[in-house]
Order: structure tokens, then sequence, then C-alpha cells
């Protein structure tokens, strides 16, 4: 990894070296200043964006939701960066990771326009913001069952921490909030505005719930022999080899009352409202889904079992993962925030965003 140095001003084009590190602020058409960067022995440096060159780690593409896939969806211009942003991890225990905007291209550079929002500290040191910013929640609580969303705030070129700009890409930054810091912590929130990040610590990933976990649950839930209260035909939720197929058991659900069926064709209210269905059980007219067990286990606060279904999407999970993910307002654009199914992105509808299922039991 590598540390700042010094600043060097430059009149006119700035100069680069490929052997240095170095982040240009450009100032106006002739003034730029170059900050150099030194190597640092005790860190590793990884980054991440939309640009395939060798120095990006990990190659983030835009997130399309559910309902759409990629040949469906055609994303006619990215707004996340080429050279996003980089994280640094210590070498040494406890291995603190710190977020950066902005990553080193190939030539080991990063350069901000002279649009770019970018000022001097009164220590003297540069920085700035990328156009679109990378956003950072922090999780209150930690990722457990007992979390609650944090606030939204933008990171720096330098790694400083900033209350939001009233655009994305507005020239005024915001204010600085010292008594916090850009370290990550176990299910913070890194929205790179096209795609949303969850990173997980190491020690957070053990004590989580793992695959085999939900593969369990699933065998659980199916073992219990859920039955079609109007079919009285065995539900199952389908192997999450086969997600994305509906199967002949697949258990359906009304989202407005939760009530879980099997798929039938009747109830339909209105010609123009395909989806919209009424409840033979309770009347309640509303979406009428397929249910899908989620399936990344990172996204579960807690071991539950799955009980509650994401609106309108049908994914289901824990009652504390989905009134947790329910909860969390999603940056959208440049400006709008929702919450959004953590399995597919969809955004979420209704009075809870999410719905407690209603199984019948077996009557044998």
């Amino acid at each position: 990894m590598t540390t700042p140095m010094r600043d060097v001003l430059v009149s006119g084009k700035a100069i680069s070296c490929k052997g240095q590190h170095s982040i240009s602020y450009t100032l106006s058409r002739n003034q730029t200043v170059v900050v150099e960067y030194t190597h640092d022995k005790d860190t590793d440096m990884f980054q991440v964006g939309r640009s395939t060159e060798s120095p990006i780690d990990f190659v983030v593409t835009d997130t399309i939701s559910g309902s759409q896939n990629s040949d469906e969806a055609q994303i006619t211009q990215s707004t996340i960066s080429r050279f996003a942003c980089r994280i640094v991890c210590d070498r040494s225990e406890p291995y603190t990771a710190r977020i950066f905007a902005a990553g080193f291209d190939s030539s080991k550079n990063i350069f901000l326009g002279e649009k770019a929002a970018k000022w001097k500290n009164p220590d003297g040191h540069m920085d700035g913001l990328t156009t679109n910013g990378v956003l950072v929640m922090h999780p209150r609580g930690g990722f457990t069952e007992e979390s609650q969303p944090g606030l939204w705030r933008e990171i720096s070129v330098c790694g400083d921490v900033y209350t939001l700009r009233e655009t994305r890409s507005a020239q005024q930054r915001g204010k600085l909030v010292e008594s916090e810091t850009n370290v990550l912590q176990d299910g913070s929130l890194i929205d790179l505005c096209g795609a949303t990040l969850l990173w997980r610590t190491a020690d957070g990933l053990f004590h989580a719930p793992t695959q085999k976990h939900i593969e369990a649950l699933r065998q659980e839930i199916n073992a219990a022999r859920p039955q079609c209260p109007v079919g009285l035909n065995t539900l199952a939720f389908p192997s999450i080899s086969r997600k994305e197929v509906v199967e002949e058991k697949q258990p359906w659900a009304y989202l407005s009352c939760g009530h879980v069926h099997g798929y039938h064709n009747w109830g339909h209210r209105s010609d123009t409202e395909a989806n919209e269905r009424e409840c033979p059980m309770c009347r309640t007219v509303g979406p009428y889904v397929p249910l899908w067990l989620g399936c990344e286990a990172g996204f579960y606060v807690d071991a539950g079992p799955p009980t509650h279904a994401f609106t309108p999407c049908g994914h289901v999970c824990s009652e504390k993962s989905a009134k947790y993910w329910s909860q969390i307002p999603l940056p959208h654009g440049t400006h709008a925030f929702h919450a959004a199914c953590p399995f597919c992105a969809t955004q979420l509808v209704g009075e809870q965003n999410c719905i407690r299922l209603i199984f019948q039991a077996p009557v044998d």
C-alpha cells in the first residue's frame, strides 16, 4: 500500500510517473496539485470499480432489480466510477480496514478534474470527492439481530467522513463529521452509485449462518409438509440450485395477508392488474407471488427460521433479517433512497416492506 508523502504544485499538465502513486487535483487550467504517495509495508490495498484493468481487484457492475435480467435491462451509461474506491487493510491484528474514495489507475494516478469538489484542509493537505461519491453506512449495534440502520455518510479521497451533499454530484461538500472514521465494520454498506456492497468481517461471518444452515432450514420447513389450504396439496421450497425455476410444489403467497397457497389461477380482480388476487382465506386483495428462500447466508443477521417474505418479490428469510433490511434506505439515483430486497434488489413496497407468512400444516 501507499501513504501520502508530499504535495507538488505543478503549472500546466500534471507530471505523471508510472513508478510513483499520486493524486492530481486540478485547480485550474494552468494549476494542478500533485500529492505523491510512498509505499507502506504494513498495509495492503484493494481497489473496487467498474474498470477491468489490472489495478482493480473487484470489478463491480450496476445492480439490476430482480424483475429484470441483464438481457432485459440495457444499461446505457453506468454511474459507477471506473476506479470507484480503495480499501486499505492492516497486515497485523486486528486487521483494520479503511475505505477511501477513488482508486489509482493503471498509471498509478488518481486524477480529480477541475469540476470535481476539492479543497485544502486547515492542516494544508488537499482532499476531494469523486463525481458521484462513495457513501458508507455503518449499522448501529454491529451486524447482529439487534442491529439498527446507521446514517449514510460520504467518504473523501483522503478518507475523511462528511455528511451527504444535496445531490450525489453537487459541487458543495457536506459537513465534516469529526466523530466518525472511515474504518469499515461488520455489516457496513458501501454505495458506489449503481451498486451497494455489504462488508462482512471474518469474525462476523464466523458467527453468521452458513449455506448449510440455510439448506437445513429449507429441509426442515419442507419436512413439516405445509399444505395449500384450498387444494390440500403438499408444498415444498425448491432446492437452492433451482432457485430460478418455479416448480409444481412451489409455495405461493398473498403478500397483503401472508396466507401461503399452492399455485392456482383464480381470484383475479382486475384485467389490468394481472398480479392482484383475492385471497380465498381472508378475501384480502393484493399481489400473489411464488416464494423463494433467500440463499445468500451473508445477508442474514440471525439464524432464525424463514418466516417472513419481502414484498413484492417474495424472497423469504428470518423475521429479524427481513425487518432489518426493510428499514434500510438504500441510495437510488442521485438523491432518492428506498428499501430494497437484499437478495434481488427489488424496491420494497407495502406498510412494513415485508409480511409474516401463514402456513397451513397437514390435516392428516
